[in-house]
């Protein structure tokens, strides 16, 4: 995948920057990416051999407090416009939409806010509202975390500006921490391969660039969850890897949710499953015309 530019920055008709990294066939079929948390507008560009589709524009946006887009205490609810704005500018009138973990919600926000922009939908491992029957099989600490993010939200501010510091000064270090205290045993498979420990390493600290603002705020979502899941009539596709344990039964929540909605469960895996199949989930998020032909 041929990385076109990383460090685009775009101010919004409001003065806000928004960052964002290009890659691929600048005439191929538009795609925004929504990056997890942590993340940046170059974690695609880390994924080993970025084995996107020839015949495809990644247009990968730093989400509000990360990279180099401003944060704003809106930040959700702003987002669909902040895109369509971005997508003017660059010359594009319908584009595709994809966000794993933490950026699904905001590619839900699109599929709300501005349907009619939009070719097709992707979640992948998407966090969704904080009720119980969405977060069983989550772990412990992810649980907490949202259940005190909006009461407390000084005290999570605090934990994500430490790990900001860490992020900047010793990534390895931080991701392995990470590891062990986050993620599966599926998960720690793809993790532990020199290849995909590198992502995060070269990652966490344009990530944790604002101090980890991004973060901290993507902690509040699930508590004030803003989006009608009900409203949303564009058909979303969503993935779901069991056991994911850092959503638990979001996603599946999120399908029974949706009006329009397909969903493929992937047994046997994890989080990190989207790191080998980002060009199975691309493709099926193109127009039928302009899919890779096999």
């Amino acid at each position: 995948m041929k990385i076109l530019r990383d460090d685009n920055v775009f101010r919004l008709s409001d003065g806000r920057r928004i960052g964002y990294a290009e890659y691929g066939d600048p005439d191929g079929l538009p795609v925004f990416l929504f990056h997890g948390n942590p993340g940046s507008r170059l974690s695609w560009g880390l994924i080993p051999g970025s084995p996107f589709l020839p015949n495809i524009h990644i247009i990968a946006p730093d989400r509000p407090g990360y990279g180099l887009t401003d944060f704003n205490p809106y930040a959700l609810e702003n987002w669909p416009t902040d895109i369509a704005e971005l997508a003017d500018y660059l010359g594009i009138d319908k584009f595709s939409v994809f966000g794993p973990s933490g950026g699904g919600r905001f590619t839900l926000a699109c599929a709300w806010k501005i349907p009619d922009r939009l070719f097709a939908v992707g979640v992948f491992g998407s966090v969704g509202p904080n009720v119980p029957e969405a977060t069983k099989g989550v772990i412990r600490s992810v649980r907490l975390l949202w259940k005190i993010s909006n009461s407390l939200f000084w005290l999570i501010k605090l934990q994500m500006k430490i790990i900001a510091s860490m992020a900047k000064k010793n990534p390895e270090k931080l991701s392995i921490q990470l590891r062990d205290v986050e993620l599966s045993e599926w998960d720690k498979k793809i993790f532990d391969r020199s290849e995909i420990k590198n992502i995060f390493i070269k990652d966490f600290p344009e990530a944790y660039r604002q101090d980890g603002i991004g973060s901290a705020y993507d902690t509040k979502i699930p508590g004030r969850w803003p989006i009608p899941l009900e409203q949303i009539k564009i058909k979303v596709h969503v993935w779901h890897a069991e056991p994911d344990v850092l959503v638990g039964n979001m996603p599946k929540y999120i399908a029974q949710k949706l009006p329009n909605c397909e969903i493929k469960i992937i047994p046997n895996s994890g989080h990190l499953w989207i790191l080998d199949h980002m060009k199975d989930m691309l493709e099926t998020l193109m127009p039928k015309k302009k899919r890779l032909i096999k």
